[in-house]
């Protein structure tokens, strides 16, 4: 029988734990359904209101890393994205981060200011929106890259990723999980880590992503332009690539679906090509990164799919994705990715 957490009573200890003087009336759960992720809004009894995030997977080092490179990034982006990004609260003069240790659980909190959104993006994009995405895309990346080098250090890599996955796979827990797959995703980590010294990937530029673009983690304005994002938990400091699996199914024709799978067919529609000459023309791209994309789709499958699915999907959803990549995604990447149409579209 698993047992009950009090979620709600862990985000009251962590407020009281940043500022005791301030009396909550209501806790709300706005946490995504899909997800095991969990948010909260928290009103006062002023009816101010914060936002409260719960999480309790991975490392809490890794989570206290990223926010502070986020909440950095935040306060150092450039016009016209200095507001772009929800901001977290802090204590004194550094980012306040709650964690909670029991018998059952070990989870940290956060909070962020409310941040304000308005036109979510529609589910299907006109050609025209997406020639506008990319730009905005590009533009926001330059931002990015132009002050990489004023964040915090990360940790994460790539191959840290990847050679956690492979330690999983060796416990007893973990040999268990992944039982029918083991050779399979030993296979698949070794056809990344190969391709990927082959492509130099270590070479490019690594700056702040968020890999997760699905249309509900951002908003724009009513000229297209990037207005708001919120929902941080697949951030890394990493190529600007990875970036892009999610822009291609945002640039889909199938559009966004409430029943979905993660297939590769998005990258090699003429709907991202145009994406991707709209970006180019802004922030260009090199051969290499091209190249790199069926790698940083591997890697999104590896490591957000098979090793962490069943903490950022609730079990059901896990269960099923999991199933897609063994039976027909990790086949198709077997098949080869032909990177040349989007090379000539972009005269590299």
């Amino acid at each position: 029988m698993t047992p009950f957490i009090d979620f709600t009573g862990i985000i009251q200890e962590a407020w009281e734990a940043y500022d005791n003087s301030r009396e909550i009336v209501r806790i709300t759960d706005i946490s995504a359904k899909v997800s095991t992720n969990h948010v909260y809004r928290i009103t006062f009894r002023d009816k101010s209101i914060i936002i409260g995030k719960l999480s309790y997977f991975g490392k809490y080092e890794h989570f206290v890393e990223d926010h502070r490179i986020i909440n950095s990034l935040s306060n150092n982006l450039p016009s016209p994205f200095e507001n772009f990004l929800a901001r977290s609260l802090m204590k004194g003069n550094r980012l306040f981060v709650h964690r909670h240790q029991s018998e059952i659980i070990d989870a940290w909190v956060v909070f962020y200011r409310p941040i304000k959104n308005k036109k979510r993006l529609p589910r299907r994009l006109n050609e025209e929106q997406i020639v506008k995405l990319g730009e905005q895309m590009a533009l926001f990346h330059k931002a990015c890259h132009k002050i990489r080098n004023t964040l915090p250090p990360s940790s994460k890599t790539l191959d840290v990723d990847i050679r956690h996955l492979l330690d999983i796979i060796q416990t007893a827990e973990g040999a268990f999980l992944h039982r029918l797959h083991i050779g399979e995703i030993i296979r698949q980590c070794n056809l990344f880590t190969e391709n990927s010294h082959r492509l130099g990937a270590h070479e490019f530029d690594k700056m702040p992503v968020f890999v997760d673009w699905n249309i509900g983690n951002f908003s724009v304005t009513n000229h297209f332009k990037f207005f708001s994002r919120w929902d941080y938990d697949w951030f890394r400091m990493s190529s600007r690539i990875m970036d892009f699996y999610f822009m291609s199914r945002v640039c889909s024709d199938v559009g966004d679906r409430t029943v979905f799978t993660y297939n590769i067919g998005p990258l090699t529609e003429e709907r991202f090509i145009l994406f991707l000459k709209s970006y180019h023309a802004i922030f260009p791209l090199t051969e290499a990164e091209i190249r790199f994309l069926p790698e940083a789709y591997r890697f999104f499958l590896l490591n957000y799919v098979i090793k962490d699915g069943r903490y950022f999907f609730h079990e059901i959803f896990a269960t099923k994705l999991q199933r897609e990549v063994y039976e027909l995604h990790f086949p198709a990447l077997d098949k080869g990715f032909d990177a040349e149409p989007l090379l000539r579209a972009l005269s590299l």
